[in-house]
């Protein structure tokens, strides 16, 4: 199993970068970052300052949106930094949650999220596609690669990233979510004359390292709450007795409202509907051991990658912890 830390871009920029550049002495190989460009820094400034110095950190958002950035300016930007490094870049992406609602927008259709993956990537690896009916290519690409991997929980997105995309992320590590999601992802891409295996399986999500639960519940209540805007609208498109599995929907009937003022963020006040059995299981928490449990179960379901949510109010010492006691046991 490989490991990522995902963070926000808050400033300083140069503490994301000194946070990343621990996170790859600690054995990590990704490093992603919130892409939401009115609540946070931009980006893909930052991934430039962490590509120069790390020596083989890949980087990438979690997640982008095909709304947010012209196409052709994202894969240059891809295409630019895996010039400069060395093909070190990974593109996740979604429909779009806060870099669309907090200036007004709609998450992106499915289709459109389709398109932007093969044209981005297509891009940004020297080939050429069809924009607005015009031919286009970026001529300077030599040897570029760029994986896309996209994010998603209902039928239909897992159906689009069986078909599509290079990477599933899950953003939530219940095994049992883990397990309806994963299926469906690979179905599709049986369906579709791919091969499962081939599509990286990343699960995502916060991790605290430590003894007291009760404390550590109310740094990552929420987590449920960001995973919940997903499901609300899951639930607004299903029901909630349609295929989307009774443990994603249910805790979400108590939600009200949210403000993506404190998105992310531990003591998030629009996360009070989440309880503490929801915070279990889409997070890990707990000594070093029940992190390891929880990973060697989602590894037997066929997980390549944790990636972890590095936002409470002990993130440097998860970070050692998980450098110290979990990665070298898990590492492939």
């Amino acid at each position: 199993m490989d490991f990522g830390i995902v963070l926000q871009t808050d400033p300083p920029a140069s503490n994301v970068v000194r946070l990343m550049k621990a996170a790859e002495d600690q054995g990590f190989r990704y490093g992603w970052t919130f892409d939401s460009a009115v609540l946070w820094q931009e980006p893909f400034v930052i991934y430039s300052r962490i590509l120069a110095e790390t020596s083989s950190l890949v980087v990438g958002p979690m997640v982008t949106s095909p709304a947010t950035r012209d196409w052709s300016v994202m894969a240059s930007t891809f295409a630019t930094l895996n010039d400069m490094h060395g093909n070190r870049t990974v593109c996740g992406i979604g429909r779009g949650d806060s870099a669309h609602r907090v200036v007004g927008k709609p998450p992106s259709t499915l289709a459109t999220l389709r398109d932007c993956m093969r044209v981005v990537r297509d891009l940004a690896e020297g080939r050429e596609v069809t924009m607005n009916d015009t031919a286009v290519r970026i001529p300077w690409v030599r040897n570029g690669r760029l994986e896309m991997w996209m994010a998603g929980y209902g039928p239909k997105a897992l159906k689009t990233v069986g078909e599509h995309a290079d990477g599933f992320i899950l953003q939530c590590a219940d095994p049992a979510i883990a397990r309806w999601t994963i299926g469906a992802v690979r179905e599709a891409a049986r369906a579709a004359g791919r091969d499962p295996g081939g599509i990286t399986i990343c699960v995502a999500a916060p991790a605290y390292v430590g003894e007291d639960l009760a404390h550590q519940r109310e740094q990552l209540r929420w987590f449920g709450g960001m995973v919940g805007n997903h499901v609300a609208d899951l639930v607004a498109r299903y029901g909630d007795s349609g295929p989307v599995p009774h443990e994603l929907t249910d805790y979400i009937r108590a939600r009200t409202g949210y403000d993506y003022n404190h998105h992310g963020r531990a003591g998030n006040p629009s996360t009070d509907f989440v309880p503490d059995e929801i915070v279990d299981r889409f997070c890990l928490l707990g000594p070093a051991p029940a992190h390891i449990a929880r990973l060697q179960e989602l590894a037997e379901l066929g997980v390549n990658q944790f990636a972890l949510y590095l936002m409470h109010d002990e993130r440097e010492e998860t970070l050692a912890a998980y450098g110290s006691q979990v990665v070298g046991k898990l590492s492939a």
